[in-house]
This record gives structure tokens, C-alpha cells and sequence, in this order.
């Protein structure tokens, strides 16, 4: 029940629904993250932070970027449904589909760039 509990309170959030919703397309970089929200680094790392605490995003770091995708075949129940029903019930919002455009602009910029951008945003 502990999970399941990490599990609403981390989807309680817009920002991390739509995080969640990128990620469904693969993973990606935090400062393509940063890019598609619009939002300080600090801000989405802590937001991802919350969705890696409720099992909802797996990260692993390369050299000084960090890269997020939902959980493999080794979630939990609770996980996968959850993710299954976010994906269900989002998929067709207008928001949702507008991040999927930016994103396939996004994913084609390199993350130094991004992140050069970001610093002088």
C-alpha cells in the first residue's frame, strides 16, 4: 500500500504527468526535460526526483547528464498499471499532444546545446 500511495501523490502534479508522458516515447535527457516545460533545471530535477521515489522513472547518469525513462520489465504491479492508466487517460489531451510536437524538435538538439541555451536563456 506504501507504493501505491508514492505512486498518487507523485501523480497529484501536472508537471509530472507530463513528464511521465514524455518519457513514454523513450528516454531522454533532463535538459530536454527542462526544454519541453520550461522550467528551472532545480525545479525538474525535482520533480523527477518525486517520480524516482514512487518507482515511476528509472535515471542513470552519463558523465554530466542525466537520463530518465519509465521503469523496465522489473516495476512493480502497482507501476505498470499506473503508468497504463496515465498513458489511458492522457494520451489525447491537447497539452499532451503539443508536448509531443515540441519534443520531436527537442530530442534533435544535442544536450550541450540545450544546456548552453538553458544558461543563457
Amino acid at each position: 500500500m506504501k507504493q501505491l500511495v508514492k505512486i498518487t501523490k507523485a501523480l497529484a502534479d501536472q508537471t509530472r504527468v507530463r513528464i511521465l508522458m514524455a518519457l513514454r516515447g523513450g528516454e531522454l535527457c533532463v535538459c530536454q526535460i527542462v526544454e519541453l516545460l520550461d522550467l528551472a533545471s532545480s525545479t525538474t530535477s525535482k520533480h523527477v526526483s518525486i517520480l524516482k521515489n514512487a518507482g515511476l522513472v528509472e535515471d542513470r547518469k552519463v558523465g554530466r547528464w542525466v537520463y530518465c525513462r519509465l521503469p523496465g520489465k522489473n516495476a512493480s504491479r502497482e507501476t505498470k498499471k499506473s503508468i497504463r492508466w496515465v498513458v489511458d487517460l492522457f494520451s489525447q489531451e491537447p497539452e499532451i499532444k503539443r508536448d509531443q510536437e515540441r519534443l520531436q524538435k527537442i530530442v534533435k538538439l544535442e544536450p550541450e546545446a540545450l544546456a548552453k541555451k538553458q544558461r543563457l536563456g
